[in-house]
């Protein structure tokens, strides 16, 4: 078979991002802002709201500092316990080099000691993708008030197609998980690998592996974005086809919760 025997995918844990998100969805001012965008998003309430949410909201801090909360911490390290009565240690671990999955993998380490043994090499093709100019703003619906022309290029082009300003959109995602693809098949296959990575990231392997369209892509963003510290698992399968084939057997998995 040309594949691993078995990819086991780790969400990073809760990130200072992803805490501060859930404050500002609950923020009186943030629905406010909601409800002016759907209204008008070139109105001049709609830009004064955008500027306030962002000054409060706003981490000052690059996506790939973006430290875990000391409950992603927690949660990482209890997933790990459990995911070590499901599947064996791995063989090798790719780990995205970003602040918050090098972080998740360390706490994994102390719930699930045997990883410590294991080889770790840091991939740069599993990183979470790459917002570009809208990092600075912390909120799609603030860069898109304060862009009205992206805006407009997005409503064309649809959220799966659309690049943001020295980012990079699904597809150009998608392009470099294959290449990540293709160095398992090569590099690992029959081996079991452990990779500690993104939303993002998860859902254009499943994308790849699955054959997944644009249209079918962005259902399952919609209403089955990974979780922080879920865990996916793939198993290979060498009876189907000719070179075998990896099967979705576990998916968005929560190990953390007692």
């Amino acid at each position: 078979m040309k594949w691993p025997e078995e990819i086991t995918f780790v969400r990073h844990g809760e990130s200072d991002f992803n805490a501060k998100k859930a404050q500002m969805e609950q923020d009186p001012m943030y629905q406010e802002l909601k409800k002016a965008y759907d209204t008008n998003p070139d109105s001049e309430q709609s830009l004064n709201l955008a500027y306030k949410v962002m000054d409060q909201y706003s981490l000052e801090v690059s996506d790939h500092n973006t430290p875990l909360t000391n409950v992603g911490d927690k949660n990482s390290q209890l997933m790990a316990e459990k995911l070590s009565e499901r599947i064996r240690p791995p063989s090798i671990i790719f780990v995205s080099p970003y602040e918050r999955t090098r972080s998740t993998l360390e706490a994994m380490m102390q719930g699930w000691p045997e990883l410590k043994s294991v080889p770790v090499v840091e991939e740069e093709r599993i990183r979470e993708q790459d917002h570009g100019l809208a990092l600075i703003y912390s909120n799609w619906r603030i860069f898109n008030i304060l862009n009205p022309e992206q805006r407009r290029l997005r409503e064309i082009q649809g959220p799966y197609w659309y690049r943001y300003p020295q980012g990079e959109n699904v597809p150009d995602v998608r392009e470099r998980l294959r290449s990540w693809l293709t160095t398992l098949t090569r590099d690992y296959n029959g081996e079991r690998v452990l990779s500690v990575t993104h939303h993002l990231t998860i859902l254009g392997v499943r994308a790849n592996l699955e054959r997944l369209s644009a249209e079918e892509f962005e259902r399952l963003d919609q209403e089955q974005k990974p979780i922080n510290s879920g865990v996916t698992i793939y198993k290979g399968d060498p009876t189907q086809g000719q070179n075998g084939k990896l099967i979705l057997t576990a998916y968005n998995l929560n190990l953390h919760t007692r």
